[in-house]
């Protein structure tokens, strides 16, 4: 058959006509305007599920931090595991529905890791602060980020941070939040000459037990596991890796009663599994309106430290969380939109303002619920990574977690152990930023080094923030830079010295 005749049947051969939407379908292309941005419902819902997957590891995360800070089962904030896990879903489901509703943005909210740890081992633990008075931090926290996102001043703030400490910051938390990680699954242990040095892996050491020493072992394997994964780019390596070291633990445990091991015999002894009703049942009266009930009455911080000193504390520590949340917000709606292709063309997050209110609203209603500072989750990235261009990626994601709502009993399963591999790997990933910060500048080194050290050896996200702006400022001073550090600078760092004069 000659060529022009082959072409004569190709062309006579009826083209396969394209199979029809269902009428759901085309509604949610209308509504969402699918087709004109280049995406379709099964993207966006693959988008969404890829996002659930790679944040869903909060539900537990969060929940363990709060209601077992150390992981020794001592319930210091005086708030369930179940109660917890019930606040960080609807906080989750809420945040992200108002990204969605508001912005447009394919993107997903829940209590921020970072900000958890400095509600809780900060305010909590380190300061005094019931749990109740640290929420009204954060109600304050959400109020001055709607003002300030309402009126434009947020820019303001925002500029008067020396960009070498916005950078230094998040590194600073990453390392705060591995360092939590590590003494939670008994890899760094108290010691009385050092302050701190490894946990004992000895097998010979009478003292450890075959429960004592599997903690150690899971942790290294799954934070491992988690790096090999994410290398290998598999969704939700994160989520995988704790679910896996939980079956890991639960296995090795299981291996040492079978040969008659006393103490995982005990592990197994003391696992049951609770009603998801009870989980409600806590959160109703734990959490929810607590920083309305029970926040504002600071009389036995004031009589312990005196008014002065609560005044200075309430200053920093709200200005503390608001700065950083800010940073957390701006960049991770920059770095989500731009892993997506969705920068506008002048290279700016589109409606920025519209999903920072959002931001806001959903930290001020996390407040209400009982949890830290809700803002925009960086594995938000991989949902825009996977082709989600619409809201309707961000709706799907709070469906799934309001589904993972009524599965806290499972979740209340998983060993501190296995969480402590998603703190240890966040930990790594917020170490990102450290490769912008010119080292080779003293100026520049110094309060970088600062924010970031302080965190962690001080146990103190604030104490780093000041530390590295009073370093900066008098770098500048001594230099003869004055004239080129802001008023708004000079205002910050004085509150952050009055802090350290007077409240410490």
């Amino acid at each position: 058959m000659s060529e022009e005749m082959k072409n004569e049947v190709v062309a006579e051969e009826p083209v396969a006509a394209e199979k029809p939407k269902s009428k759901f379908n085309a509604f949610l292309d209308r509504k969402f305007k699918l087709g004109e941005k280049g995406s379709n419902v099964k993207t966006e819902i693959i988008a969404g599920l890829t996002t659930f997957m790679a944040m869903v590891y909060i539900l537990m995360v969060n929940a363990g931090m709060f209601a077992d800070p150390f992981g020794d089962g001592t319930p210091v904030l005086g708030v369930s595991y179940g109660a917890m896990y019930i606040v960080t879903a609807l906080s989750a489901i809420i945040g992200t529905v108002l990204i969605g509703l508001l912005s447009g943005l394919p993107l997903a909210q829940a209590p921020g890791m970072g900000l958890n740890a400095f509600f809780v081992y900060t305010m909590c633990v380190g300061f005094g602060f019931s749990y109740a008075n640290a929420l009204v931090f954060i109600l304050i926290d959400g109020l001055v980020f709607i003002a300030l996102t309402a009126t434009g001043l947020r820019e303001k703030i925002f500029k008067a941070i020396p960009d070498d400490i916005k950078k230094a910051i998040p590194a600073g938390i990453g390392l705060f939040i591995a360092f939590l990680g590590l003494q939670n699954a008994g890899l760094v242990v108290a010691d009385a000459s050092t302050g701190v040095t490894m946990g004992s892996m000895n097998f010979l050491n009478d003292a450890n037990t075959w429960a004592s020493l599997v903690p150690l072992f899971v942790t290294v394997l799954g934070v491992i596991a988690i790096a090999a994964m994410s290398k290998k780019k598999v969704g939700g390596a994160i989520l995988w890796g704790i679910l896996g070291s939980a079956v890991l633990y639960y296995a090795m445990l299981g291996l040492g009663a079978a040969f008659g091991d006393e103490s995982s015999k005990a592990v197994f002894a003391g696992v049951s599994m609770a009603n998801p009703i009870d989980a409600f049942k806590d959160f109703g009266t734990q959490t929810i309106g607590k920083v309305f009930t029970d926040g504002f009455n600071f009389a036995p911080y004031i009589e312990a430290n005196g008014v002065a000193n609560f005044i200075l504390m309430l200053i920093t520590s709200s200005l503390a969380f608001c700065l950083v949340d800010m940073f957390d917000t701006l960049g991770t709606l920059y770095g989500a939109c731009k892993s997506g292709n969705l920068l506008d063309e002048n290279g700016d997050v589109p409606n920025m303002n519209k999903a920072m209110m959002a931001d806001a609203i959903a930290t001020t209603t996390g407040a209400i619920l009982g949890t830290s500072t809700v803002t925009t989750f960086v594995e938000s990235s991989a949902g825009t990574a996977a082709g989600g261009k619409t809201a309707l990626t961000s709706y799907v994601v709070a469906i799934l977690f309001a589904v993972a709502m009524f599965l806290s009993p499972i979740a209340q399963l998983i060993p501190s152990c296995a969480t402590a591999t998603a703190l240890i790997y966040v930990g790594v990933l917020m170490m990102n930023n450290v490769r912008d910060i010119e080292w080779s500048d003293p100026a520049i080194a110094l309060p970088s080094f600062l924010t970031i050290a302080m965190m962690p050896f001080t146990y103190n996200i604030s104490f780093g923030i000041g530390f590295g702006l009073l370093s900066h400022v008098i770098i500048k001073v001594c230099t003869g830079k004055a004239k080129k550090v802001g008023v708004a600078t000079y205002v910050l760092t004085l509150i952050f010295l009055l802090m350290f004069l007077f409240t410490h």
